[in-house]
């Protein structure tokens, strides 16, 4: 379904990816790093679209979260280093897919055993950064 941009269409996905990042945190050292990183990467997708849709015009997302924060840097220039945030993420594993399936990993690996050494914390502080920003950002359309 095609999104109508507007300021509380925004607030609205903004909710979900606040509710998304506590779901995260509520899996924080429990032994599924790879569920952490998949959550992280659904708030920060979310908050990246409600930042787009408070701009008030249709929008193609232009490639996974890489994509979204290029054209917001390019259309804001106060959210200079949301960019080098978001390739930090994911650069630490965040992800919509090698957290979840096996095809890509390498055989036997699966998602649960890919990502021993993420540090979940840091992971976590960085996304809640992001949204904190993209909070602010909605909050002054």
């Amino acid at each position: 379904t095609a999104l109508t941009p507007s300021i509380p269409e925004a607030l609205r996905w903004l909710c979900q990816a606040t509710s998304d990042l506590q779901a995260a945190q509520n899996d924080i050292q429990r032994c599924c790093p790879n569920w952490v990183l998949f959550k992280v990467h659904q708030a920060l997708e979310k908050a990246l679209v409600a930042a787009v849709l408070c701009h008030g015009e249709a929008f193609e997302s232009p490639g996974g979260l890489m994509g979204l924060a290029r054209w917001l840097e390019k259309e804001e220039p106060k959210l200079s280093g949301l960019v080098l945030d978001v390739q930090w993420l994911c650069g630490c594993g965040v992800d919509s897919k090698a957290t979840q399936y096996p095809n890509y990993h390498p055989f036997p690996m699966t998602p649960s055993e890919a990502f021993p050494s993420v540090d979940e914390e840091e992971v976590l502080k960085k996304a809640q950064k992001v949204l904190v920003i993209l909070k602010d950002h909605v909050g002054r359309k």
